[in-house]
């Protein structure tokens, strides 16, 4: 019977992460996530009471996970490199992982005050690039905070991208983007920097 209801529990936020993602709160309807579910509302309204906590669990869920795939992410010496890594991360997740679609969707929405998604990963950005910047990997004339501008933007408009190609047709319009933005943040370190990092491509364009 509780692992009955568990995975009911669990089909029901599964559904209700794809209708916010896709309406937004104000948009999501309970009847349609039971739908989605293949379950009643009464089962629905046992584990979530209204559509606001129904809301708030999608948006723990979807921070959370968001949060692990972050900590996941390999350090390497290179901080660019690791820059590189963690916006197809944020791409990627955008793209791929219907909880963090949905908590997108749902910062538009009630109840105020809920903080963004971007509390979650620029600290993580911007120690990046004061690593990069403290090591020299900045062009000269670069201010981090000027970077930090310039990134952000980036990652916003890669994760709010409609329609992103996948696979290697994605890694392959990521790898030109980032080379046009290594040509403005990054210091002349020689040829072999640059081998290193398109060498260091593959086994990022699976978080990309």
């Amino acid at each position: 019977m509780q692992e009955r209801a568990a995975r009911t529990r669990q089909a029901v936020l599964e559904a209700a992460a794809e209708e916010f993602a896709e309406r937004g709160y104000e948009g999501a309807s309970l009847q349609r996530v039971a739908c989605r579910a293949e379950t009643s509302i009464g089962a629905l309204t046992f584990h979530f009471r209204n559509k606001t906590a129904l809301a708030e669990e999608v948006r723990l869920t979807g921070r959370a996970r968001f949060r692990r795939s972050l900590a996941e992410l390999a350090p390497a010496a290179d901080p660019l490199r690791e820059l590189r890594v963690l916006i197809g991360t944020l791409a990627r997740l955008a793209r791929e992982d219907r909880f963090v679609r949905a908590v997108r969707r749902l910062e538009a929405g009630p109840p105020d005050g809920v903080p963004p998604l971007a509390e979650t990963w620029m600290p993580v950005l911007r120690a990046l690039l004061d690593r990069a910047h403290g090591a020299r990997w900045l062009r000269p004339g670069v201010a981090p905070e000027e970077a930090e501008v310039m990134l952000a933007h980036l990652a916003e408009g890669a994760m709010a991208a409609p329609g992103t190609p996948r696979g290697a047709a994605w890694g392959a319009v990521w790898d030109s983007v980032w080379d046009v933005v290594l040509h403005g943040l990054a210091a002349d370190r020689g040829e072999g920097d640059v081998r290193d990092d398109r060498d260091g491509r593959e086994s990022s364009r699976a978080e990309g």
